[in-house]
Order: C-alpha cells, then sequence, then structure tokens
C-alpha cells in the first residue's frame, strides 16, 4: 500500500482523493469547485482526446469552436433545456471593472443590457449559427464537434468526477430525415462505447435513459454505464436524439428535395474528463492509479539499477539503444536515471503514477542479457532476452490491457444480479451490492419515489438483451424487459 494512500476498503471516497492527488492528476484550485489538472492528469485527457477525435473524424465529423459566452435569451428559447440547466448557470452582468476612490477594491462598472451565460453546454448559440449555415438539403448532413470548457454550477464538486468548470467534446449534427438523425446517435453511442472498452479497457452497459433521466431538450438520450470498484454506476457518455425541438426554437429550416421547407432533425452528444474520474476508479488499487497502455503516455518506465558510476554507464550504454528501438517501434517510454533516488523509490513512485509496465536492467542482467518486466496491475515479474524485449513489450502490454477490461467486467458481472420484488431492491441498496436487474414500467413519479426510499436510480434501459415478459417490480404493470438500478455518482 503506497504512503499516504487510504485503503479503498476502509474509506473508498477518501480513497479516491487520495489517488488522485499524490498521483499528481488534479489539485484543487483557488476558485471554489474548480480543479487544477496536473500534467499527469493532462496527459491522460491529451490521449483520450486523441484516440476519440480520430474515431470522430473516421465518422465523418469536423472540428469548430463556438463561443463561451451565450445570450440569456438564447437559453430561453427552448424551454425544457433552459429548465433543466437554468439552476447551474453563470452570469456575466458587467463588462468591467473600476477602482473604488481612496480604497485598494475594484467594483463591478458597464453594465451589459443582456446578461451572458457562461457555456453551460452549447445547444443554443450552435443552432442559432446553424440557421444562416443551413438553407438546402445539400447542406445536409451537418457534422460537427467541438472541444471545450464547460461550467456548470456545482453544490457538491469532487475532482473529475463534478467539478464547476470541466473540459469536454460536444458534437451537434443536424439531419434531413429523422431516421438519419437516430442512426447518428446510436452511431456517436457505438464510438463511446468502443473507446471505453477498447482503450479504457472499462466494460460499459449501452442503453436509453428514462424520461426521468434525459438530457433537458432532448426527444430521447442514450448513455454508457459502468461500474466502479464500490459498486456504483458512473454515466460515461451520453448521445441525445434531439428530433426538431432545437429547429423549431431557433427556426432552422432547409428545403428539402420536394422544395418543401422543412425543419432539420437533430442530435448532441459528449464526454468529458469525468473519463479521467472513471479510470481512476475502475483499475486504481492502494498503490495508485493504474493508466491501461493504449492511455498511458509512456506505457514504459524505465528504471537502471547501479551503485556506482562506472555501473550507471555500462548499464546505459545497453539501455538507451534498447529504449530507441521501442521507439521505432512507436512505444513511448519514460527513463527514469536520476541519481539520487533509490530504485525502491523509483518504483513506487512508478506504480503510484500508473505506468503499466516496468522495465529493470542492472549489472546482473546485462550479466545473463535479459531484462526485468513487471506488470504494473498485480506485479507479474518476467525475465526477458535482451533480444527480445522489443518483440516482447507489444504483447506484454496488450495482455495488460486485455486483463485490466477483464478483470473489471468480472467484478460488474458479479456484482449485478436480478430482483423480483421491489424489497428486493430496496435491500440489494441497503447492502450496497451493485446493480440490480428488475421489470420496470414505472412513470418519472415512480422513479422519484424509489430515489427517495432507497438512493437508487434507473441507470439505463440496456439496448443488449434483457428482453422477457415480466411486471414491473413496483407498479405490478406488464414489462417487456428488465433495466438496471443503482446508486449512482
Amino acid at each position: 500500500m503506497a504512503k499516504n494512500i487510504t485503503p479503498r476498503q476502509k474509506d473508498y471516497s477518501q480513497w479516491y482523493v487520495d489517488v488522485v492527488r499524490e498521483a499528481k492528476l488534479a489539485d484543487h484550485s483557488p476558485v471554489k469547485g474548480c480543479m487544477v489538472i496536473r500534467p499527469n492528469g493532462y496527459a491522460i485527457w491529451e490521449k483520450m482526446q486523441q484516440a476519440l477525435d480520430n474515431m470522430f473524424k473516421e465518422t465523418g465529423h469536423v472540428n469548430a469552436y463556438f463561443p463561451l459566452f451565450i445570450p440569456q435569451s438564447f437559453l430561453e428559447k427552448e424551454a425544457e433545456h433552459v429548465e433543466g440547466f437554468a439552476l447551474e448557470c453563470a452570469l456575466v452582468t458587467h463588462s468591467g471593472l473600476e477602482r473604488v476612490e481612496g480604497e485598494a477594491k475594484l467594483r463591478p462598472t458597464g453594465k451589459l443590457e443582456e446578461p451572458l451565460v457562461v457555456r453551460p453546454t452549447s445547444e443554443t448559440i450552435i443552432w442559432a449559427m446553424y440557421k444562416n449555415w443551413i438553407q438546402s438539403y445539400r447542406d445536409l448532413p451537418l457534422l460537427i464537434n467541438q472541444w471545450a470548457n464547460i461550467v456548470r454550477w456545482e453544490m457538491r464538486t469532487r475532482l473529475f468526477l463534478r467539478t464547476t468548470e470541466f473540459l469536454w467534446q460536444e458534437g451537434h449534427t443536424a439531419h434531413a430525415t429523422a431516421e438519419e438523425a437516430e442512426d447518428e446517435t446510436q452511431k456517436m453511442l457505438g464510438v463511446y462505447r468502443t473507446f471505453a472498452e477498447d482503450y479504457m479497457a472499462m466494460p460499459v452497459i449501452p442503453g436509453l435513459k428514462s424520461e426521468g433521466q434525459k438530457f433537458p431538450g432532448a426527444v430521447h438520450t442514450y448513455c454508457i454505464e459502468a461500474m466502479m470498484q464500490d459498486k456504483k454506476a458512473l454515466q460515461a457518455g451520453t448521445s441525445h436524439y434531439l428530433g426538431q425541438n432545437f429547429a423549431k426554437a431557433f427556426d432552422v429550416t432547409f428545403q428539402n428535395e420536394r422544395n418543401e421547407l422543412e425543419y432539420v432533425y437533430a442530435t448532441s452528444w459528449g464526454v468529458s474528463t469525468r473519463l479521467i474520474g472513471a479510470l481512476v476508479m475502475t483499475h486504481g488499487d492502494d498503490n495508485g492509479v493504474i493508466i491501461p497502455p493504449k492511455l498511458a503516455t509512456w506505457p514504459v518506465y524505465a528504471v537502471p539499477i547501479f551503485k556506482k558510476p562506472e555501473e550507471k554507464a555500462a548499464v546505459m550504454n545497453v539501455l538507451e539503444p534498447l529504449l530507441a528501438d521501442l521507439k521505432k517501434a512507436g512505444i513511448g517510454s519514460r527513463l527514469d536515471d536520476r541519481d539520487q533516488l533509490t530504485p525502491g523509490f523509483k518504483f513506487a513512485e512508478g506504480e503510484l503514477q500508473g505506468y503499466p509496465l516496468r522495465l529493470e536492467i542492472g549489472p546482473k542482467d546485462i550479466a545473463k542479457q535479459q531484462v526485468v518486466l513487471t506488470k504494473r496491475p498485480n506485479r507479474e515479474k518476467m525475465f526477458v532476452p535482451l533480444g527480445n524485449v522489443v518483440d516482447e513489450i507489444p504483447r506484454v502490454l496488450e495482455s495488460i490491457q486485455k486483463d485490466l477490461f477483464n478483470k473489471a467486467k468480472a467484478f460488474r458481472d458479479e456484482h449485478t444480479a436480478p430482483v423480483e420484488t421491489y424489497d428486493e431492491l430496496r435491500q440489494a441498496m441497503e447492502e450496497d451490492s451493485g446493480f440490480v436487474l428488475c421489470h420496470w414500467a414505472g412513470n418519472q413519479e415512480d422513479e422519484e419515489r424509489v430515489q427517495s426510499e432507497t438512493k437508487a436510480t434507473l441507470r439505463v434501459i440496456p439496448m443488449d438483451g434483457h428482453r422477457e415478459e415480466g411486471k414491473c417490480i413496483l407498479t405490478g404493470k406488464p414489462s417487456s424487459q428488465r433495466v438496471i438500478f443503482g446508486k449512482a455518482y
């Protein structure tokens, strides 16, 4: 167990805070509710950005940027949207400051004619622009993504998981038909699922949100839900079919192939730096964070072992060409040759910061013509001949990636169980036993009752399986499939 990290079994919430802090992923800022993403954390976000951006572009999307400030009147145009975000909005009401005469204080000046909302999401400002860009069916589909920061005034914050300001991407697309927009919504959900499972090694459950949990202004919302190691759910990504709601609010029409004016159909979809928190809570242990190889800037952490200057020189003569060969093979590595620190200290720091694979080599290893490889997740050691290292390391990294996914999936499956009655659901939530699969035919009011009585929410209506006839555990009404309830972040 790493120093200064609370064991998971003792206090999972504090463990998470300790890991984020000690691994130097993020820190609290002087602005209440905001965070500073430190280089270690931002490196993960950059790798996430690169992978997702490539996936977006492979599916035909392009990047653009829209203003941080949104006229208040724009939010008021879509009633459900403004109702959903009103309490989270930060407003700019003045354009400058002036010094109070005789005091070292500043006061607002230049009151704005209309307050500006600091971007809580960009549907309104984007659709105000789409009105100018779309005239004909030939302008469709319009497939745009934005990488940006978001401000939502949060009362209870936690680094990465919920902060007043965070980073994300938001896709906003316009289509000529409802079918095209629906296909886009599901396609992007599939992109998120692929990213979560193939890159983050985090198994997710794709499906629909209930009416009570959907995005404000959407016709319906799809999501991917993941289980963290404390058996709570984390919403890891959302994709929304917006129908014609925003097109009507901003009068975005196009001339279709029959020369008729019609409102366009819309989608929006996004993931955020919350995914870094998800990565920590899915794979981390009492020694620190564990970064899946595909998201590690340096998948290999190289530690030369030496006591004397001449030993260091001999080791480096072997190690440096080896790392150069790894670089040529497309595998990043960090060389830690700091003289003032012991190998033990370096090993602990490397584990804390989550390097997937440690490579050690010292005089004894050179004599044996080998290196020592240690897998971060389970500390398994491998002794690999020098001539085989460049070929072997990609296989080891791939095995680490797969093992992380399989371990997380086994944990989720072990803590997901069907229940047949409301009493069983209540008991499962009291015991914090994880996800429950149950028949459901309730409405939003019924969901609110379950949440108030059990602290569980309807996380997702799964798209994959769980279809069977039954009766709702609360209302007794007929149900055609099971849904997932659980406690959540």
